[in-house]
């Protein structure tokens, strides 16, 4: 049995690595997590619709999706959006931002009203 070595996108994980860092300087567990989330394979990593983040979001906040967002359903309250990766029709349907995850680092190192998704 082969013994699991990480991501060979080197993109994904110097995001990993970045992310480590962030969360040892800012002291913020979250960093730490979303980090874990992209470790896994792409098969296990998170798929989420929008209906979903519409669903359990609150207006102004931001939802973070370790994975992919997907363009099942319709957003109408302004929320940002923060993910690896987004399907072409998802980024097109929301109603605030579309971010990656290293924008939002830029933004709100803090991590402050960040909603995860799985």
């Amino acid at each position: 049995m082969t013994r699991r070595t990480g991501p060979t996108n080197v993109h994904l994980a110097n995001l990993i690595t970045d992310l480590k860092i962030l969360a040892n300087k800012e002291k913020v567990n979250l960093w730490k997590r979303i980090a874990k989330d992209l470790e896994k394979s792409t098969r296990r990593r998170a798929k989420v619709n929008l209906y979903k983040i519409e669903r359990y979001c609150k207006d102004g906040e931001i939802a973070l999706v370790p994975g992919k967002v997907l363009s099942e359903g319709e957003t109408t309250k302004k929320i940002d959006v923060v993910a690896y990766s987004f399907s072409d029709k998802a980024k097109h349907k929301i109603k605030g931002k579309a971010l990656t995850i290293r924008q939002l680092m830029k933004e709100n190192p803090k991590g402050k009203k960040v909603r995860i998704f799985r």
